[in-house]
């Protein structure tokens, strides 16, 4: 099976390399990394990712993974890359983002009519393609799998493994990496998290527009 994530400058790190993590682990599995331009891209935090085959080197996938990240916004007006992803969508067996990926998948159309989730902080946008926003983890409709933010690609893979390869080999691989959140805090939502977090985090996010 081959999988084929998308990489780009200021791609969320743990959007990749989480659902990686879980993908791997799965039979006969084979990840590839394409980009525009291969070569070493520059992640959100510093640690770089290589994309050893060019878009055009890639030809039917059987899952097209989508992650999301700062770098997300230039490739929302950058044609030759949409174009790319709808066509890999055409063929692919299933078809996931990771994060704000989800808008990749939007603004190239493929999320119309869909059920789908993203980012809290992007949730409402997509609305402005023709998605249903679900505020879930993880959102399956057809062969599009979406999921929240960057934590939330767990989760995705872990359903997509369950899809695929069946609930045990999924459970096995989650035993396997020990994935058994238990977090310090209950903040990990807007729905949860006290107001001046959420006030803090917003902030955040904006300055890094």
């Amino acid at each position: 099976m081959e999988i084929v994530i998308l990489l780009f400058d200021n791609v969320n790190a743990l959007d990749v390399v989480g659902p990686c993590e879980v993908l791997s682990k799965m039979p006969n599995t084979v990840i590839k990394y394409a980009s525009k331009t291969p070569g070493p891209k520059q992640t959100d935090i510093g640690i770089k990712l290589i994309a050893d085959y060019s878009l055009e080197g890639i030809s039917k996938p059987d899952i097209l993974l989508i992650p999301g990240g700062i770098g997300v916004k230039p490739i929302t007006e950058d044609r030759e890359v949409l174009d790319w992803i709808i066509d890999k969508h055409k063929t692919s067996t299933w078809t996931a983002s990771v994060c704000t990926g989800a808008m990749l998948l939007a603004i190239a159309g493929i999320l119309k009519g869909l059920k789908a989730t993203t980012h809290w902080v992007r949730l409402p946008c997509l609305e402005d393609f023709g998605a249903k926003p679900q505020r879930k983890r993880v959102v399956v409709d057809g062969k599009v799998i979406t999921s929240a933010g960057v934590s939330a690609g767990i989760d995705m893979a872990l359903t997509l493994a369950n899809l695929i390869a069946g609930e045990t080999t999924a459970k096995a691989i989650q035993l396997g990496i020990e994935y058994d959140p238990a977090p310090p805090f209950d903040a990990g939502s807007p729905d949860k998290a006290p107001k001046k977090i959420l006030d803090l985090v917003l902030r955040k996010l904006e300055e890094r527009k």
